[in-house]
């Protein structure tokens, strides 16, 4: 029987998520569960892409990069699949394995970040309360 191309995406998810890399399960482990007040899914197919993890509620992806990202085609279709993926309102944050081990405070810091100012498009990142903190500092 032949797969078509989104049947073979939530195969290739399905896989993925029994296989995770000691990277992907470090970070999941404070990822699950909305621990940091958002809930996440992994290795989440979206379109043509699948996520290592995503988070619906603040259109959010996040990346963990193993070593053969930095070959120059994978990081090349990285970029690509990034702005792709951007372009439809979906912030992508990317962290590489070594952050994660070395850095995890700061990389869960990041995540936060971005749970608390949500990404609008391309345009960057925006608060649903700049309008009321600008108010607030016009006042000072």
């Amino acid at each position: 029987m032949f797969l078509g191309a989104s049947d073979l995406i939530f195969k290739n998810a399905a896989a993925l998520r029994n296989n995770m890399t000691p990277a992907e399960m470090t970070l999941w482990g404070h990822l699950k569960g909305s621990q940091l007040g958002a809930k996440f899914r992994r290795q989440h197919p979206l379109g043509i892409y699948i996520a290592d993890f995503y988070c619906h509620q603040h259109k959010l992806i996040i990346e963990v990069d193993g070593s053969n990202h930095n070959i120059p085609e994978i990081a090349n279709h990285d970029l690509e699949r990034q702005l792709n993926i951007e372009n439809d309102g979906i912030k992508v944050l990317r962290f590489k394995n070594e952050e994660i081990f070395n850095q995890l405070e700061k990389v869960l810091n990041t995540i936060n970040q971005a749970i608390s100012f949500p990404f609008r498009g391309r345009g960057g990142w925006q608060s649903e309360l700049f309008p009321a903190l600008m108010l607030k500092m016009a006042a000072r």
